[in-house]
């Protein structure tokens, strides 16, 4: 079983709020990953970022996907997204579209969701949901 770091775990190491190189070491005999919608998150913050400020961001997120796995997008992830939004919308919740494909990519590989924003996961049945605490 897999962790998956949600976006915004990613993002407090890089701003210095969570140490996250600190807290991987710590987990060392765990197996993490990133689905590909995080990088693309992430990737998006570079792409907005401008000068000093977007080499320092470039240069951090090549140095963390350079040790953590991507998982794509599947036929099997878009099942899942499929599956947990129309769930949801039934219920009347509705996460942020991006949570959704986390969410899916959780499910699908069976791995646990690593995030400070539980809230975001918590309506989806099944998903495995943990702080970096």
């Amino acid at each position: 079983m897999g962790l998956i770091l949600d976006a915004d775990v990613i993002i407090r190491g890089e701003k210095g709020t969570f140490d996250l190189v600190g807290w991987l070491n710590f987990h060392k005999d765990d197996f993490f990953e990133v689905a590909a919608i995080t990088v693309a998150e992430l990737w998006h913050g570079v792409e907005r970022a401008t000068g000093n400020r977007r080499a320092r961001r470039e240069e951090y997120l090549n140095a963390v996907l350079s040790s953590i796995p991507v998982i794509p997008y599947t036929e099997t992830t878009a099942y899942e997204h499929a599956r947990i939004w129309a769930f949801l919308l039934s219920k009347g919740k509705m996460p942020g579209y991006y949570d959704l494909i986390v969410a899916a990519t959780g499910i699908e590989h069976g791995s646990t969701v690593v995030t400070f924003n539980k809230r975001h996961f918590e309506d989806v049945p099944d998903l495995k949901v943990v702080a970096p605490l």
